[in-house]
């Protein structure tokens, strides 16, 4: 029997980035973006069940940490590797 449901693991800066992504989505005209109004749901799914795991998305200083996430996030200057090929996450 398949399982029911699709687990998807995030780190803490992977989750705030993505959350501050999905916003910026969600609050652009999504027709534009994606042309198939069923993936709608998802992203939106998507979006409250990581919101409601970031506590800090409300805290006074959330641009420092999103910003620090982003810089965590993003490769070295010197990492020869094309969008973490390789990688298992």
């Amino acid at each position: 029997m398949e399982n029911p449901e699709i687990i998807i693991k995030l780190t803490p800066d992977e989750a705030l980035v993505l959350s501050d992504w999905l916003e910026q989505v969600q609050m652009t005209d999504l027709s534009r973006l994606v042309d198939d109004a069923a993936v709608w749901a998802p992203l939106h799914r998507i979006a409250g069940t990581i919101d409601k795991s970031l506590p800090g998305i409300f805290a006074t200083d959330y641009t420092e940490r999103l910003d620090a996430a982003r810089r965590r996030l993003r490769p070295a200057p010197d990492d020869d590797t094309d969008d973490h090929e390789g990688s298992d996450s």
